[in-house]
């Protein structure tokens, strides 16, 4: 039996949150992220400001530039986390496989719906409509037999759109899709792939599995089976914690090493703090460095046992730091970010001092 899968997409998430809460902003180009009088980056912009070519990731520089009416919105993540919650409450009236990706889009397998409703579409078109109603949201959906199919048909019709890609259609469907819209095709490997003549899924076609892994690794493999319309991964109900990370990009680059320490001191404070909430210890911590030339580098150290405490990741982050050649190479970012959790399975008893791990 063919696999009945949702892709739900929430349409321009954090600039429509701050446009429905705020009305003087409705109709207006939105920009949510950081001042463009610093080094801020675009969290999302509404569709007011995509017309004028505002993306996400883009500096918020770039994007003044480029619209220069735009508003510009601190995020509010308490409020998006929130809304978030809700929508997650809507999916749990259909199914319990559900594999958020992000606070504004998701998987939903739908193959067995609580409702019994059978049809994957009545089902996406039903949510679309609670989204609408109970939150005053539009979101984009993807209606297919496979999760990669199903995402690239919830961005075909945005915003609010709904889009159905049957298993009968799916392979021509790959034939004609661009290469840059395969999963894990950036610019280099899109730049790569052109370069060899390869530009669409029919051309991928072409080759066989060994030729494809020859040129393009592991990646290969998945690129030979879903240029077939094949994509056997499940829907994972719980996806894992992989790692926790702060990071900033700051006003102006830092020179000395006293300037670093203090922004490693904050950095910390955070990591630590989401540790605590989330009652997670790492055995892995990672220094991430961007230099004013956008050239970036990451340092790592591992210990034995998990830890979660702030002077032992301060520690540690400081000695990656101090063994990085900084010499003459002002710093435009830091990030710290803890991973290869364990996860805590008991408290300790009265008397006793250890605590039972599970590790990865």
């Amino acid at each position: 039996m063919a696999r009945k899968i949702i892709h739900i997409d929430m349409d321009a998430f954090y600039a429509s949150v701050e446009q429905r809460d705020f009305p003087e902003y409705r109709g207006k180009p939105i920009v949510v992220g950081g001042s463009p009088d610093g080094r801020g980056v675009v969290a999302t912009a509404s569709y007011e400001a995509r017309k004028f070519g505002v993306k996400s990731a883009m500096s918020s520089r770039q994007a003044i530039q480029l619209c220069p009416e735009a508003i510009f919105v601190r995020p509010r993540f308490d409020a998006y986390k929130a809304v978030s919650a809700g929508i997650r409450e809507i999916f749990g009236r259909y199914t319990d496989l559900i594999e958020p990706l992000s606070l504004d889009e998701a998987y939903l397998d739908v193959t067995v719906d609580k409702l019994n409703i059978g049809s994957a579409m009545e089902i996406a078109k039903q949510i679309k409509q609670a989204i609408k109603d109970e939150l005053n949201l539009t979101a984009s959906a993807g209606v297919s037999s496979n999760k990669f199919v199903a995402k690239i048909a919830s961005d075909m019709n945005k915003p609010d759109g709904l889009t159905f890609i049957g298993p009968s259609k799916i392979e021509a469907f790959m034939e004609k899709l661009p290469v840059e819209r395969f999963f894990g095709v950036g610019k280099v490997t899109a730049k790569k792939m052109k370069s060899m003549h390869l530009h669409t899924g029919e051309d991928l076609k072409k080759l066989s599995e060994q030729q494809l892994v020859r040129y393009f690794g592991k990646a290969g493999k998945f690129y030979y089976s879903i240029v077939r319309g094949i994509d056997e991964r499940p829907v994972h109900a719980e996806r894992e914690t992989k790692s926790l990370a702060a990071e900033d990009t700051f006003q102006h680059d830092l020179i000395t090493l006293e300037e670093m320490y203090t922004e490693l001191s904050k950095l910390t404070e955070k990591v630590v703090l989401r540790l605590s909430r989330n009652q997670l210890k790492g055995r892995t911590i990672t220094l991430k460095i961007k230099f004013s030339d956008f050239k970036q580098i990451t340092r790592n150290h591992s210990f034995t046992q998990p830890i979660s405490d702030y002077q032992t990741i301060i520690d540690t982050a400081k000695e990656l730091l101090d063994n990085v050649d900084l010499e003459d190479k002002p710093v435009r970012l830091l990030g710290i970010s803890l991973s290869n959790f364990g996860v805590l399975l008991s408290q300790p008893k009265p008397g006793n001092p250890y605590q039972l791990e599970l590790f990865d």
